[in-house]
C-alpha cells in the first residue's frame, strides 16, 4: 500500500521551515530612545512654534455691483481669505490688530468681522463696496 503524498511530504516540510528560522536572530531589540540626542540643543534654543488660524467662519457676500464673493474669516481675528469664486484659491488679508481692516497687496481689503451682517470689500480695479450676507 502506497503512502499519500502529503504524509511523505509533511518530514520535508518540517526540516525546510526549521532551516528557514535558523537564520533569524533571536536577540531582543531595544526600540528605546537613545541617550545622544543630536538636535538637543538646537531644540532648546528653537522658538515656540504656533498653529496657522482655522477658518471660523466662511460667508458668500453679495455686493453693490451684484457680483459674488466667498470670505473665510479666520479665528485669529487679524486674517481672513478672499474667493472671488466658489472653489478658488484665496487671497489672504491680514491687519496688525483684530478689529483693524485686513488688507493684501495688489488692492485686496476686508473691512468687517464674521458676526457682521454687512462687510465692505475692495477688490482690484474696484473701489470699495459694501456687501451683505447672502
Amino acid at each position: 500500500m502506497r503512502t499519500p503524498l502529503t504524509l511523505r511530504a509533511a518530514p520535508a516540510l518540517a526540516g525546510f521551515l526549521l532551516l528557514s528560522l535558523a537564520g533569524c536572530n533571536n536577540q531582543p531589540t531595544n526600540i528605546g530612545a537613545d541617550e545622544t540626542d543630536d538636535m538637543k540643543s538646537q531644540l532648546a534654543t528653537a522658538k515656540p512654534v504656533s498653529l496657522p488660524p482655522s477658518i471660523a467662519a466662511t460667508k458668500s457676500l453679495r455686493c453693490a455691483d451684484n457680483s459674488v464673493v466667498f470670505v473665510d474669516f479666520y479665528s485669529d481675528g487679524k486674517s481672513a481669505g478672499i474667493h472671488l469664486k466658489k472653489d478658488s484659491p484665496p487671497t489672504i488679508v491680514k491687519a496688525d490688530a483684530a478689529g483693524k481692516p485686513m488688507t493684501a497687496d495688489g488692492g485686496y481689503a476686508v473691512d468687517g468681522s464674521q458676526t457682521a451682517s454687512s462687510v465692505k470689500v475692495t477688490l482690484p480695479g474696484k473701489p470699495a463696496q459694501s456687501c451683505d450676507a447672502e
